[in-house]
């Protein structure tokens, strides 16, 4: 399935056209927008930044999509059963991983062939995922259990289950060279820090109304955090552990991600759409409207092309040069 190009002054009028889109002086908007209709109720993305495949999952269907974005066109659809959550990659052993939280489950597979490889038990409720592709180590967080699973990528097993110092945990991420995983804690408005080499939870961090997902920028240790609860996202600095910024936004955001090389940071945020921040200075650098609030926010680290999910809609838009 091909994607429709929107034209430069189509997407003009969507920006514009009382949408209530922020377009801050030199910055440019987005040249590119790409709707691939899937149906169903695409939900969590993740992209291979290696291959430049983009994995979608559907919880309503049991699948898992394949998006080349080079082409903007549907690769494959991987039958996975189950309601499958969210999905992540280990670029480095390509191998692609989605979490199915009704069963408490990771399935592992191929990411050559799309072929199943495992099927780990990870704990009841299982869903948000991280990987740490250095240690080839799978991190799942449970909201029902607070419990943080920790999966062997090597052997496909589960290595350590650990309690969550709070009741629920909503989103995690990895800073693998500073080992360590930041989990949000959705019932405690605040940001868990979990010691790799020690295995524990060693600190906490106030942020923002029910925190859902994190994100790591690699270079600096900032931590990224996407407040559903409020108008704004939080900026925490890892060598204090503390909530040095947050960004006003217009809308509750429950999903962000960080491209690498700029660290600039991508969040549903704003109204009907994305928001765009400069993670060093946390300022709001821009705003498209895609006219629906994004379900899940992912990047590619080569191309910086960003993927939105519309669960509501069935389909996902592919954005350059925004």
């Amino acid at each position: 399935m091909r994607g429709r190009p929107i034209g430069r002054r189509t997407l003009f009028a969507l920006v514009t056209a009382g949408a209530g889109a922020l377009v801050l002086p030199g910055v440019a908007r987005a040249e590119d927008v790409r709707s691939i209709e899937l149906g169903g109720a695409p939900t969590a993305v993740t992209v291979n930044p290696v291959t430049g495949l983009a994995y979608v999952t559907d919880p309503e269907a049991g699948t898992v999509t394949v998006i080349d974005a080079r082409t903007a066109t549907v690769g494959a659809v991987i039958s996975v059963g189950g309601a499958p959550g969210d999905v992540a990659i280990d670029a480095k052993a390509n191998r692609i991983y989605v979490s199915n939280p009704p069963a408490g489950t990771v399935v592992v597979l191929d990411g050559r062939t799309h072929d199943l490889v495992s099927v780990i038990g990870a704990g009841a409720g299982a869903s948000a995922l991280a990987v740490d592709d250095q240690a080839n180590r799978v991190y799942a967080v449970s909201g029902s259990t607070g419990m943080l699973a920790v999966l062997d990528g090597v052997s496909c097993t589960l290595a350590a289950l650990v309690p969550g110092p709070k009741p629920s945990l909503g989103g995690v991420a990895v800073d693998a060279g500073r080992k360590l995983a930041y989990c949000a804690s959705t019932g405690t408005d605040s940001l868990e820090v979990f010691s790799i080499d020690s295995g524990k939870f060693v600190a906490s961090v106030k942020v923002g109304a029910r925190p859902t997902a994190v994100a790591v920028h690699a270079a600096s240790g900032s931590v990224y955090v996407a407040n559903s609860g409020i108008h704004h996202m939080s900026i925490v600095d890892a060598a204090t552990r503390t909530e040095r910024k947050t960004v006003l936004l217009r809308s509750e955001s429950s999903a962000l991600a960080v491209h690498q090389g700029t660290n600039t940071v991508y969040t549903n945020g704003g109204q009907n759409g994305l928001s765009r921040i400069d993670g060093a200075s946390g300022t709001l650098t821009g705003e498209l409207s895609l006219g629906v609030n994004p379900g899940d926010v992912a990047v590619d680290e080569r191309t910086r092309t960003v993927f939105v999910t519309d669960p509501l809609h069935g389909r996902v838009s592919l954005i350059r040069d925004f």
